[in-house]
């Protein structure tokens, strides 16, 4: 939902490219934008074809992610990290070789506890979430923007801190 908004933001469309539908941001800044359409727990293997066929060094790749330990709506920047559980991280981590890649991770909750967690994150946002889940996205949007045109410690100051 983060690219999408950065894509009409940017007046662009996503084309199928192997395993990521990529659109080419330009204007005031430039970035490809890339959602891997492998399943999660593989979104390593999408993300290093891509950085190597761009040409990109892991440090100018921006992974917005969901994470279920931050509370619904809060965005956590960093510029390099552990998976943190999260598979999708793992995945990358393990394709890039590395972890020193910034990151941006977008509190979904945990949701019902009685709940599978899996279908928790795979499950639409429920109707009382909607508006603060919709501002975190655009928030996330403003960060990658922001991380765009002045890197992640700029992000990290503006979007860490409680609003």
């Amino acid at each position: 939902m983060v690219l999408d908004e950065l894509a009409r933001r940017q007046k662009t469309d996503f084309r199928v490219r192997e395993d990521a539908e990529v659109a080419k941001a330009g204007g005031s800044w430039q970035a490809w934008l890339a959602k891997p359409a492998t399943f999660m727990n593989l979104s390593g293997y999408a993300v290093q074809k891509l950085r190597s066929f761009y040409k990109i060094p892991a440090g100018e790749v921006l992974v917005v992610t969901d994470d279920v330990h931050l509370p619904l709506g809060r965005l956590r920047a960093r510029a390099r990290g552990s998976e943190g559980g999260h598979n999708g991280l793992r995945s990358i981590i393990e394709q890039l070789g590395t972890t020193e890649f910034p990151r941006l991770r977008v509190g979904v909750g945990r949701g019902d506890t009685r709940r599978d967690l899996a279908d928790h994150v795979l499950a639409r946002f429920e109707p009382d979430e909607q508006v603060e889940i919709g501002r975190s996205i655009l928030r996330a949007a403003d960060a990658a923007e922001l991380f765009a045109t002045d890197g992640i410690e700029k992000v990290m100051n503006a979007f860490n801190p409680e609003p």
